[in-house]
């Protein structure tokens, strides 16, 4: 059977993890249950992670389903990407809004603050003036409230500059 196979291997952090990439052309599969419903897939991926930290050591198998065609070091490539982004996300609201220590958690509470959080992330990293973290800029706003103006202000400036180019 026809499959494409990449390996990756990274080091850092006291961390060393091995990613193999495995992908299998849809057309080199047994028929699946109601195919017609899968219009557009092209491709099964399944990625291996195995993580050394310290004396400790994990496995993960994931499965993915793409449109894309097969090609192990593409899609691996493009599924670090897309966790990357994320788990930066995550990390910098961690760092800077200490979110993993919220314990709001019913109704519409969560995603409320989430989006707050997020609105507030987008409005630091756009004030350029105080060059420091994004988590002494929030401590500065919260004891300035002439700098929480000067970030409002770069997000406004910004949204306006963007408008006046739109519609010219």
């Amino acid at each position: 059977m026809p499959f494409s196979y990449d390996e990756r291997i990274e080091k850092g952090h006291h961390r060393t993890e091995k990613r193999q990439v495995w992908t299998v052309p849809i057309s080199q599969l047994p028929p699946l249950h109601q195919q017609a419903d899968w219009l557009g897939l092209l491709t099964v991926v399944m990625v291996v992670r195995v993580r050394h930290l310290w004396d400790k050591t994990t496995r993960e198998v994931q499965f993915y389903l793409t449109s894309l065609d097969s090609d192990a070091c593409k899609l691996g490539k493009a599924i670090r990407l897309h966790w990357s982004v994320g788990n930066g996300l995550h990390w910098t609201l961690d760092v800077t809004f200490n979110e993993d220590a919220c314990r709001v958690r019913t109704g519409h509470a969560p995603q409320n603050l989430a989006l707050l959080r997020r609105i507030a992330l987008n409005g630091l990293n756009r004030e350029q003036s105080f060059k420091r973290s994004n988590r002494q800029k929030s401590n500065r706003a919260a004891m300035d409230d002439n700098y929480m103006l000067t970030i409002l202000e770069a997000c406004l400036c910004q949204h306006n500059d963007a408008s006046k180019t739109a519609c010219q």
